[in-house]
């Protein structure tokens, strides 16, 4: 509908948004609103970032039981970390309503503070076109959030599409964690919106030293990455970039004193 001319009906192309239910040896987890798609990354990603599987060895294996449902088989003589609770997951906001804010500050097996990796602020600024670019679905239906993983040298590795952002980490997560690749060392974690804690936890639990995002970080985002080591930078739009913390890692040009 154009404010000036007459109203017209189409079709119109819209993102999926479904349930997919996680289950644990038969046990249901949880439940999360997703773009179907790369579900067996997801959950295996999931698992891994909320810390309740250390590595894809504890598991026997991924499947799906029917379109939205994935089922995990633990590997025998392992158990998954304890969860509280089961919980449900949104495509808005990921983990919600957990006990405390200790409870979701679920510690990595990696330190990123390490990470020698020096990015240019040119490379980071071609990310956000790069990864617009490699979206199939949000050409589509403009509504999908994006997660790529880059090089530092500027390379896109992996993309995957959600409808939450979070989603969308997992699956680059799972996709890792299936691959062989974690650590992510000498890598760039690429969102398409704002860098929430959850986002910054997901990053520092897949050993990214460089966390970026189009839009603006939360505040436990920035607490967190400074505390782990993490390089989080917001805003990255065009030549313009914020950089919350870690800013040794961005390669800036040496000027004549």
């Amino acid at each position: 509908m154009s404010s000036d001319g007459p109203a017209q009906q189409r079709a119109d192309l819209l993102a999926v948004e479904e349930p997919l239910e996680v289950r644990i040896d038969g046990e249901p987890l949880t439940v999360t609103m997703r773009t179907p798609g790369d579900d067996i990354d997801l959950a295996a990603g999931f698992l891994y970032t909320e810390g309740l599987l250390a590595s894809l060895a504890d598991v026997r294996e991924i499947k799906m039981c029917d379109e939205n449902v994935a089922a995990v088989s633990v590997a025998p003589g392992t158990s998954l970390a304890p969860v509280s609770r089961k919980f449900v997951t949104t495509s808005a906001c990921g983990v919600c309503g957990k006990d405390s804010i200790e409870a979701i500050r679920v510690r990595s097996r990696f330190d990123v503070s390490a990470d020698p990796v020096r990015v240019s602020p040119e490379v980071l600024a071609a990310m956000p076109g790069q990864l617009r670019d490699a979206q199939r679905v949000f050409a589509s239906t403009g509504g999908l959030h994006a997660a790529g993983l880059f090089t530092g040298s500027g390379e896109l590795l992996v993309l995957r599409e959600d409808v939450g952002r979070h989603n969308a980490v997992d699956k680059v997560a799972g996709w890792a964690l299936r691959s062989g690749r974690l650590p992510l060392a000498g890598c760039v974690l690429m969102v398409s919106g704002r860098a929430s804690f959850e986002l910054a936890q997901k990053a520092v639990m897949m050993g990214v030293p460089v966390l970026a995002a189009v839009s603006a970080p939360s505040s436990l985002a920035a607490s967190l990455a400074d505390e782990a080591g993490l390089t989080l930078v917001g805003f990255l739009r065009g030549n313009a970039m914020n950089v919350y913390s870690g800013v040794d890692r961005i390669a800036l040009p040496v000027t004549a004193s």
